[in-house]
């Protein structure tokens, strides 16, 4: 997978340390990972930089530098230039290791794969930081397939006055300028070398002769092999053309912008301390400059130029090119120390990086003898750019149609249930602790003659060793429509006067022909909710029922779900309220929980009665195991610890099976079958649900507007009838088919598990399937007629 990496180094220096912005994503895309971090400070970082420049640049060495003055009357060792090199190497690298900067190389660590391709970019505006060598990073060296560039903090993408012209061969301006101890027919010698190219050479040229020919042509590449030299007391860089005459970018700026417009994607400088080039092109936003960053030894420019350009005219990233040509200067750095340093990108954020195969209209992939004697089957639309869009908007319009009515809710439902059940597994909310009656429990308690599964006695122990510990609310959902026995009088108090109470009613429904449940008699209106629940028409739980304004005849006149009553208890005591917003919805927090309508996603024509919001279930290998939990028998004989009450939510029901508490979830057990679990789980679940979403950020479940729902489905509809268009052959046609459809499911997932959104998988996937079949009919009935 190709990963674009952007480091910036923002504001700070040596003495104060450097704040760290590290950004992370796929190419092409906006990046899915952001973090901060920081650089401690290190003055002696640049101290042993400017120690290994200083002996570097008086080494004895042939290189193409004009006016670079040796600082020492003796030069010094090659050895003793390797072996500043690696106490500097050592050095930085302990810099990067810094306890500050570890988050970004621990999320560098998690995010990237030994076999991605990595494009870091470098962004910073600090010149000093910039010349350091970072591909010393040990962390870079672990991904055979990563390279550094650098870029300005300012860009932009340039707008061409027109497309540039493309021809069959690579358009390269080729300067080589004062040659005056070096030699620059080298140079010359291996880009005569290139495949498919078109080369203009100015050999030592007049200033006036390089600017026509700069404004004169659409040039694609400019390179350079002479002479040149950064000015650093003003940033600006300076080549030699010829002998007498010598120039800076800026002198050139009207020129080298023309060209930017025209197409220039690449600038070449082979040649001595080019940093200064390089910032002043960024200026001119052109977008990729391969420059040295020191003296370049004449065999060492020559050399990479040679690996460079094979490297890259094998059609390989200009990034995995120069890397490679990088590298393999190593078997000369027994004569040239640190010749893998000098090398370097500087980078357009916005422009993509160069492919060599791009640089042509038509790739040349055939040899010569071939391409000049065998005609080249090009791949053809037979059946029209207009033809594919009326097909593939009609498809779309017939199918959110059928969609509307119903048709597909089946099986959007049931796709759905799949994604969910592939989610990553979560932690147990620890917020909650449910306290289960099982069937062992109840037959425990037959000797108190309990009229439901819990006795009044067992519930009266039950809430005194609860409430000794101080939980912060206590949620009972199991029905008590009768009032405490005479014998209990302490239970009827707790349950009239408690503040941490709340009890559970069954609302009324004339059409189901439910006459509801009565709420317990000691518990007031205030500690009530109700625990009906929204199923759907295969009886699967996937959607949370918040409030309801109970019919006048109902028993039970609580306006809130039981769920609902205790997550707003515990968020009161976080400093969180339930507000409205002016259209009605309810506002947790920063969360606005919107409800759900009747065509919801994949829902079409339900009943959205009430507030329902869809049921993000917390994600785990079972529903059930949503919270800690224990049975009745261990609280009872003193198996609970203050931890695990104390500032929780108690969630008290009935698993036993006799009382028929169960509901569908999407999952699935082991045996294949929809995973049924009881009713206090499920009430789990929802708290669970309210209070990530107001605490922990959590998304909700939500869905695309209609507008969006038809474009995305309209887009693999057009995707399809292109398929069909420009792949002639059946198993080409099936391979793309296959990979779009994998894709399709892959993107539902990501959006899923990522945003938490519901993307419309089965209409996305019909409208490929089927727009790409009338494509391949309506092409079977014109050519056999």
């Amino acid at each position: 997978m190709d990963k674009l990496i952007i480091l910036k180094l923002g504001e700070g220096n040596f003495e104060q340390g450097f704040t760290v912005t590290l950004q992370i994503g796929d190419e092409n895309v906006r990046p899915t990972v952001e973090i901060t971090g920081e650089l401690p400070p290190n003055p002696e970082i640049l101290r042993d930089y400017h120690r290994w420049q200083s002996i570097y640049r008086n080494l004895r060495l042939p290189s193409r530098p004009i006016g670079l003055a040796k600082e020492l009357n003796q030069a010094p060792s090659l050895e003793y230039c390797q072996q500043v090199s690696e106490e500097f190497k050592v050095s930085f690298n302990t810099w990067l290791a810094s306890d500050s900067f570890r988050s970004i190389r621990e999320k560098l660590l998690e995010k990237l794969m030994l076999a991605d391709n990595i494009r870091m970019l470098l962004q910073t505006k600090d010149l000093r930081l910039q010349k350091f060598p970072w591909h010393l990073w040990d962390l870079l060296e672990r991904y055979p397939q990563a390279e550094i560039a650098l870029s300005a903090p300012a860009y932009e993408q340039v707008n061409l006055n027109r497309i540039a012209t493309t021809s069959d061969k690579v358009k390269i301006l080729a300067i080589l300028g004062n040659s005056q101890g070096i030699d620059t027919k080298a140079d010359q010698a291996l880009l005569n070398l290139l495949p498919n190219t078109d080369i203009t050479f100015l050999v030592e040229p007049q200033c006036l002769d390089l600017t026509d020919q700069l404004w004169e042509q659409n040039w694609q590449i400019l390179f350079f092999a002479g002479h040149s030299s950064t000015q650093e007391t003003n940033q600006t860089g300076k080549i030699y053309i010829n002998q007498t005459e010598s120039v800076t970018i800026s002198q050139l700026k009207y020129a080298l912008k023309k060209a930017v417009e025209r197409g220039l994607k690449l600038a070449i400088f082979n040649s001595c301390d080019g940093l200064g080039l390089a910032w002043e092109f960024a200026d001119l936003h052109i977008p990729q400059i391969i420059v040295m960053r020191e003296p370049v030894p004449d065999r060492v420019a020559q050399q990479f130029l040679k690996y460079f350009l094979e490297a890259f005219a094998r059609g390989g990233s200009l990034y995995l090119a120069v890397r490679e040509a990088r590298e393999r200067l190593q078997g000369l750095e027994n004569q040239f120390p640190c010749a893998t340093w000098l090398p370097v990108i500087f980078q357009n954020p916005a422009e993509m990086p160069l492919n060599w195969r791009e640089l042509f209209r038509n790739p040349p992939n055939l040899p010569a003898s071939l391409s000049q004697t065998t005609p080249v089957r090009r791949t053809t639309n037979r059946l029209g750019f207009s033809s594919i869009l009326l097909t593939s908007m009609v498809v779309t319009v017939i199918l959110i149609g059928i969609r509307f009515l119903g048709v597909l809710q089946t099986l959007e439902l049931s796709a759905f249930d799949q994604l969910v059940r592939l989610r990553p597994a979560e932690k147990p909310d620890s917020r909650l602790l449910i306290v289960t009656v099982t069937e062992e429990d109840v037959q425990a308690q037959k000797p108190e003659k309990p009229q439901g599964s819990l006795s009044d006695k067992s519930l009266a122990k039950l809430l005194e060793k609860l409430e000794a510990y101080q939980p912060q609310v206590i949620g009972l959902d199991i029905y008590r429509d009768y009032p405490v026995d005479k014998d209990y009088p302490a239970l009827a108090k707790r349950m009239r006067k408690s503040d941490r109470f709340v009890g559970v009613c069954q609302l009324s429904d004339s059409q189901a022909g439910k006459p509801g449940v009565k709420p317990p008699p000691e518990v007031s209106s205030q500690n009530l909710g109700f625990s009906d629940i929204a199923v759907d028409s295969d009886n699967v739980v996937r959607r949370q029922l918040l409030a309801l304004t109970p019919a006048p005849s109902s028993p039970c006149t609580a306006p809130y779900a039981l769920n609902v009553q205790l997550a707003l208890r515990y968020l009161y005591t976080k400093g969180i309220r339930l507000q409205f917003t002016p259209d009605g919805a309810w506002q947790l927090g920063k969360v606005t929980f919107k409800p759900i309508e009747a065509h919801t996603g994949g829902y079409q024509g339900v009943d959205a009665f009430g507030h329902q919001i869809l049921l993000n279930y917390r994600s785990s290998p079972s529903p059930e195991a949503i919270a800690p939990s224990m049975t009745l028998q261990q609280v009872l004989r003193g198996k609970l610890n203050a931890n695990a009450v104390k500032g929780k939510i108690v969630i008290i029901g009935t698993t036993a099976e006799t009382f028929g508490d169960y509901w569908l979830t999407p999952y699935i057990t082991p045996q294949g079958k929809l995973h049924a679990i009881p009713g206090v789980f499920l009430q789990a679940q929802m708290v669970s649900q309210l209070l990530s979403a107001a605490l922990d950020g959590k998304p909700l479940l939500w869905t695309w507007p209609l507008w969006g729902e038809v474009i995305w489905v309209w887009g693999w509809s057009f995707l399809g009838g292109l398929f069909t268009a420009y792949l002639h052959r059946f198993i080409y046609l099936s391979l793309a088919g296959g990979i779009a459809i994998i894709s399709l499911y892959v993107s539902c997932f990501i959006f899923l598990i990522v945003y938490s959104c519901w993307v419309p998988l089965i209409p996305a996937m019909l409208a490929l399937v089927v727009n790409s079949l009338i494509a391949t009919t309506y092409l079977n009935i014109k050519f056999k007629n």
